[in-house]
């Protein structure tokens, strides 16, 4: 069973910097792909970023060129550093699996298995 488990929210100011990983366990197979999804109260999920096997990337126009994802497979480990970050990206971010996963995706009802969240707030 795949288990995901985030880490490295917080608060910061307009600005500011975090990065966030997300634990992974539980695959039986290499071919999975891993991304990250932010929800705030009261609206839909959304995709933020994702990475599959071969290290091929996709990114919402919301983050482009702000918010980078990487993944390292020999620790199981996926994160996302947040540069620049807004007011507007406060939110609860959700890392995600897709088994068998071939290719990023950014639609959270592809997803296969969810984190259970971690909190980002940005103050202007």
């Amino acid at each position: 069973q795949v288990q995901l488990v985030e880490s490295g929210g917080g608060s910061v100011q307009s600005g500011g910097s975090l990065r966030l990983s997300c634990a992974a366990s539980g695959f039986t197979t290499v071919w999975y792909s891993l991304g990250w999804f932010r929800q705030v109260a009261g609206k839909q999920r959304e995709g933020v970023a994702s990475i599959d096997q071969g290290g091929r990337t996709s990114y919402s126009d919301s983050v482009k060129n702000r918010f980078f994802i990487s993944q390292d497979r020999a620790r199981n480990t996926l994160y996302l550093q947040m540069n620049s970050l807004k007011p507007e990206d406060t939110a609860m971010y959700y890392c995600a699996a897709r088994v068998p996963g071939y290719s990023p995706w950014l639609i959270p009802s592809d997803s296969d298995s969810w984190g259970q969240g971690t909190q980002v707030t940005v103050s202007s």
